[in-house]
């Protein structure tokens, strides 16, 4: 089973996406593409079966890579991935902002109904950590705030269930990306990140729900 894994829920109530947006946030226009439950080739999900929609947030102050799927427990359908960019000459209030502004957009297009972020990794730059962990804080803020169960798993363990080893690189993790969702288009390695641990978390949801089913097949009659 997938290790590193903790999850919080929010609310028990479907969220209102526009309505939770602050005042100051400029909603998509009603020209966007609305939520659907398949993929943009227009394959759907297994029949009988119930879908849910699951974003994968890799968070960085820099560049911040999301991407979103869709799961009945056994097919993984890839939806969208993309990155979200902050001003470098900005200040940090300000990055953040754009940060804040850009996962809003996305989860009120996409209407994700759970998230996924990689737990910060601390290294010996300090400076370069604290930024990690404020743009981390956006990336578990914005959910959040439209009710959305967040999971987080550490970097190792989003690396062991996409590529089989928890030290695998870059290149390897976005080349098991393509072999899991063949029509995902990760244009960059964020991007295939965030789409990583989507896919962890999915995987994660079922092994849960077969222990579950499991456990209750144990359980002695009354």
């Amino acid at each position: 089973m997938v290790s590193g894994w903790s999850t919080r829920m929010i609310s028990r109530k479907p969220p209102d996406y526009r309505a939770a947006l602050p005042a100051w946030h400029t909603p998509l226009s009603d020209s966007s593409p609305s939520p659907s439950r398949r993929n943009p080739s227009g394959d759907s999900l297994a029949n009988g079966m119930r879908s849910i929609r699951i974003i994968g947030i890799d968070p960085g102050l820099r560049r911040t890579g999301w991407g979103v799927i869709d799961t009945d427990g056994v097919r993984l359908v890839y939806v969208a991935c993309g990155v979200i960019l902050s001003d470098d000459a900005a200040q940090l209030g300000l990055r953040l902002r754009q940060l804040f502004d850009g996962l809003s957009e996305v989860l009120v297009r996409l209407s994700p109904a759970e998230a996924a972020i990689e737990q910060t990794f601390v290294n010996r730059d300090a400076s370069a950590t604290l930024k990690l962990g404020q743009a981390r804080g956006i990336a578990l803020l914005v959910p959040a705030l439209l009710g959305l169960p967040i999971a987080e798993y550490a970097p190792n363990a989003v690396k062991k269930t996409v590529v089989g080893a928890g030290h695998g690189d870059k290149g390897q993790i976005r080349a098991m990306v393509k072999c899991l969702l063949p029509r995902a288009t990760p244009d960059s390695a964020d991007a295939a990140d965030a789409l990583a641990i989507a896919i962890t978390h999915a995987h994660s949801r079922a092994w849960r729900r077969l222990e579950a089913a499991v456990a209750s097949a144990q359980r002695p009659a009354p």
